[in-house]
């Protein structure tokens, strides 16, 4: 599954975005700033940055000149200004590709594909994500376990197929908040508890007998195949 960091400061645009990639397989990450942006593609390292360039700090051609000296991420720039001049000299600055707003998140998708296979990075965005019995595929949206359909919510799909992404590594429930709710500057880690609840349930599992979802206190939750539960 590639690791995308979107770079775009209108929300409505950013979360539209982050639903649209989600649902096409992808990981998705957001900064709403340049300078925030630029730490994001250097300390989290994503296969790709899609990048606005009317951001609010910064100007994004700056924020791609200043990547490209410490990084040789791709970088797709996703904007509104559409002067052949500009277009060029950001593509002389290191763009991979350039695409002019309005586009449709099909469009998006393609040339962000396009971009990982011209650069030989690996495009596994509709491949299953398999943990123990469970079966997690992005671009239909299913989950089986045991070979049974499991029929979740749009949001508890999101949930796990974050965690099975990561599977044995604890995460933290505000990156859970920041990464599958929207909500970066914090928000009610019940939310995070009520769906982990429910969740759990549709597994067959509770939080005292869990088998896949396991609770590390006051850290976050970690997904594991019970086999490996065991093992450990």
């Amino acid at each position: 599954m590639p690791h995308l960091l979107v770079v775009e400061d209108d929300p409505a645009l950013r979360n539209a975005l982050v639903r649209a990639l989600r649902d096409r397989g992808h990981a998705v990450a957001t900064a709403a700033t340049g300078m925030a942006g630029l730490d994001a593609a250097v300390t989290d390292r994503p296969d790709l940055v899609v990048l606005d360039l009317g951001l609010p700090d910064v100007d994004g051609a700056r924020i791609l000149r200043m990547l490209r000296a410490v990084s040789d991420v791709p970088v797709i720039v996703a904007t509104a200004r559409d002067e052949e001049g500009e277009m060029v000299a950001v593509l002389g600055d290191g763009a991979d590709d350039y695409i002019v707003k309005p586009f449709g998140a099909a469009q998006l998708d393609a040339r962000i594909k396009a971009v990982l296979r011209r650069l030989g990075l690996p495009d596994d965005a509709d491949e299953p994500l398999t943990v123990g019995g469970l079966v997690i595929t992005p671009a239909s949206r299913e989950v089986t376990l045991d070979g049974q359909p499991l029929d979740l919510t749009p949001r508890e799909f999101d949930l796990l197929a974050h965690l099975a992404h990561r599977p044995g590594q604890v995460v933290s429930r505000r990156e859970l908040l920041a990464e599958v709710w929207q909500q970066p500057l914090g928000g009610a880690d019940k939310t995070v508890d009520v769906h982990l609840s429910w969740l759990r349930r549709k597994l067959g599992e509770s939080a005292q007998s869990p088998r896949y979802l396991h609770t590390v206190r006051t850290v976050g939750v970690k997904l594991m195949a019970p086999d490996d539960r065991a093992a450990s």
